[in-house]
């Protein structure tokens, strides 16, 4: 069967979404911005500072304009993995530039995505970055139904060689039911909807609803291409590789835990965007009737990843082979339950349990992406056969800040910041992934990856380590800062030009020696909440501040 892609140039793409010609908007140099980003002060650990200051000029390399004729209509942060762009990598890109907003280009660049949507909603995860087309190994050029490359041939062929395979060669879930429309895309470009997830996650810190309202006719017609095309009949949700190529995951997938948990998330994320919308004025096309669907595929959902997923004996959440069998593979894919909301309070502490087990997940870098007592694990990373990955621990840090383990979250995020900065001192880079047995590159080959290494060095210095992030228990915009007492020992812990929601703020805290002296710097007005040694303090901040505690 020869493969045709002629009927990608008679496609309208992008109907969904309103902007449709590129908007002109500067693109901005590091040297034109840096006096305007946020300065963290951590005094006690200048690498980490080092490392962010190192981070945010990597990052300035990898912005780019559209290239005209490319059809790209935003400009947008690059993954810095090759010539393409791809879906995930920008989703997890913008959660560190919603702190540097608007001086770089960041939840934006989701627009060149929004763009490229087909009628049935599907959105592509890659596309070549200079001309705006899509790539072709993933796109359906064999008109059939449902199938993946990589599933079948990961590690044996290159791109190019699999460019060559016939379509009987081709891996082909078994969806137990009958899909009578043809995807437009191949099985590997449909994985991780997590567009929505960005959204709520840009909207939390910024409050811009225009935005929400931009995007949410796109997302929910993504939604449901999702649905439409990845669903098994049994309610759970088909991958192959998921983007972890040679995990050990991959032999039985399957039904993943991972995919399955993230369209449960998605309908989350879609009725809150959709709620938000309506409180502020918006109007949602048959909001009643979408908002209703939503909750119920969400319900139904969740119950069916508990039923076929969840290990009681184990405490686990496993991906599921089409004959309904758990894999029993421990994977980082067993936390995504946390982030979506899966998981109960219960689920949730004994997935806790794994997390500090030194045996398997609390390893000397945490969180590899399999257990280290699985077959196959490999201490030097081995790529996804038990790296650590900025994007898998950003999912299961939020899953826990969610959850309500915040110490915990806190934890594995100083200790991912921490191996990455003496790492940087090491090797004057930041890499791909990083081996969870060393402080090291181990086996990693991609350096000046910022990309979504920078979600450490940037974000989590940020939200961890100087402790600024808006907080979520909070109807109005409020800012948490959490002071750490070990950490401004002896010095000064702060972040100087921290933006958030419209507003800007320079906050900073110096031991004074047997007491704190705050000091905040704004000209807006907003409420902080302030947390040291185990209190909390609400205060209303109008312009500049100074406390003593």
């Amino acid at each position: 069967m020869d493969r045709d892609y002629s009927f990608l140039d008679s496609l309208d793409r992008g109907m969904y979404f309103d902007k449709k010609e590129y908007d002109g908007a500067p693109l901005l140099s590091y040297e034109e911005v840096k006096d305007r980003l946020p300065v963290p002060i951590v005094s006690s650990h200048p690498e980490w500072v080092d490392c962010y200051k190192y981070a945010i000029q990597v990052l300035y390399t990898n912005v780019h304009r559209p290239t005209e004729g490319s059809g790209f209509v935003s400009n947008f942060v690059d993954a810095a993995f090759n010539d393409d762009i791809f879906l995930w990598d920008t989703v997890f890109m913008t959660l560190f530039c919603n702190l540097l907003h608007p001086y770089v280009p960041g939840i934006c660049s989701l627009d060149n995505f929004y763009c490229k949507q087909f009628d049935d909603g599907e959105i592509p995860r890659e596309m070549v970055r200079e001309t705006g087309k899509d790539f072709l190994l993933w796109v359906n050029a064999f008109d059939s139904p449902l199938y993946s490359y990589f599933q079948n041939h990961y590690g044996f062929r290159t791109l190019r060689e699999l460019g060559k395979l016939p379509y009987e060669d081709m891996y082909k879930p078994n969806m137990g039911r009958i899909i009578e429309r043809k995807p437009y895309l191949t099985l590997d470009n449909l994985n991780h909807p997590l567009l929505a997830f960005a959204e709520w996650e840009s909207y939390c810190h910024t409050r811009d609803a225009a935005r929400l309202h931009l995007v949410f006719e796109p997302l929910y017609h993504y939604h449901e291409a999702m649905k439409y095309h990845l669903r098994h009949q049994n309610g759970l949700y088909v991958t192959d590789w998921a983007s972890m190529d040679n995990s050990p995951r991959n032999k039985h997938l399957g039904l993943a835990v991972d995919t399955s948990s993230e369209m449960a998330m998605f309908a989350g994320n879609l009725i809150d965007i959709m709620d938000v919308l309506v409180k502020r004025g918006y109007e949602v096309p048959d909001y009643d009737k979408r908002r209703e669907g939503l909750v119920k595929d969400r319900t139904v959902l969740i119950e069916k990843i508990n039923h076929y997923m969840w290990n009681e004996q184990d405490g686990f959440y496993y991906d599921m082979t089409f004959g309904e069998r758990q894999t029993r593979i421990k994977t980082i894919a067993g936390f995504f339950p946390l982030v979506s909301g899966v998981a109960d309070e219960k689920q949730g502490k004994r997935l806790i349990e794994w997390l500090e087990d030194k045996e398997t997940f609390n390893r000397v870098h945490r969180i590899p992406v399999v257990a280290a007592d699985e077959e196959g694990y490999d201490p030097r990373g081995g790529y996804w056969r038990g790296s650590v990955w900025a994007p898998t621990n950003a999912l299961v840090t939020c899953g826990l800040e969610k959850h309500g383990f915040h110490k915990l979250a806190k934890d594995i995020a100083i200790n991912h910041l921490d191996v990455i900065a003496k790492v940087y001192e090491q090797t004057g880079t930041i890499w791909e992934n990083y081996p969870p047995d060393e402080i090291s590159s181990g086996d990693a080959d991609n350096k000046d990856f910022v990309g979504w290494s920078g979600l450490a060095p940037i974000l989590y210095l940020i939200q961890y380590a100087a402790g600024l992030s808006l907080d979520r228990n909070e109807t109005e915009t409020t800012v948490r800062w959490e002071i750490s007492e070990h950490l401004v020992r002896g010095g000064v812990l702060g972040c100087k030009r921290y933006w958030f929601a419209g507003k800007t703020a320079d906050f900073e805290a110096a031991d004074a020696g047997g007491s704190l002296e705050v000091s905040i710097h704004t000209e807006d007005c907003f409420k902080l909440n302030l947390i040291y040694q185990g209190a909390q303090h609400s205060i209303m901040v109008q312009g500049d501040m100074k406390l003593t505690f």
